[in-house]
């Protein structure tokens, strides 16, 4: 089946713009909030929202760090083939502070649990709040909810989401597609 479109391109700056603006009043200059993208796909969200927020407040100083959950995860020795982590950088301390933990899609919030003791290894923030682009809010396996919503869909755990990024797929847009597969027909 072919995928069915989500956000288009226009949406997705629309999205991206208004939970900038969502944070800024929330956190005014950012003085003493950081923000943490998590690894693998979270971090292009992260960079675009980061990206945003310096457009809208230009005199911010925006702390901005990568985050693995890879050895954080609770199915980590439950796959057959060992899993690669990916790259962490947090070059600051968070003790504190508040913390805005960015991810593309939330989905099950396993992802999100493994980040919040990922992060702990860089203090203890005064403060987490998640902001993702596409919360699948019936599919939670968690009591985690996210403070920041691009899009709030409703889907079956055959389906799957994915974030495609302009300067990353061929088609050179922004956009969220819904993947169904031919069985579920």
């Amino acid at each position: 089946m072919k995928p069915t479109p989500l956000i288009d391109q226009e949406q997705f700056r629309l999205i991206i713009n208004r939970l900038c603006f969502e944070l800024v009043e929330n956190h005014d200059d950012f003085s003493n909030t950081v923000i943490l993208g998590i690894q693998p796909r979270g971090i292009y969200l992260a960079e675009r929202i980061k990206d945003t927020l310096k457009e809208i407040i230009p005199q911010a100083q925006i702390d901005y760090g990568v985050l693995d959950t890879t050895f954080f995860r609770d199915d980590f020795r439950r796959r057959e083939q060992p899993i690669a982590a990916n790259a962490t950088s947090v070059p600051f301390i968070i003790e504190n502070k508040k913390v805005i933990l960015i991810d593309d899609v939330l989905y099950t919030g396993r992802t999100i649990r493994a980040a919040m003791d990922a992060m702990l290894a860089y203090g203890r923030p005064s403060f987490v709040e998640l902001l993702t682009l596409v919360d699948r809010r019936f599919s939670r396996e968690l009591p985690i909810e996210a403070s920041y919503v691009g899009k709030a869909i409703d889907s079956i755990d055959s389906q799957r989401v994915t974030v495609e990024w302009a300067h990353l797929n061929k088609a050179k847009k922004d956009r969220v597609v819904l993947h169904t597969s031919a069985h579920n027909e």
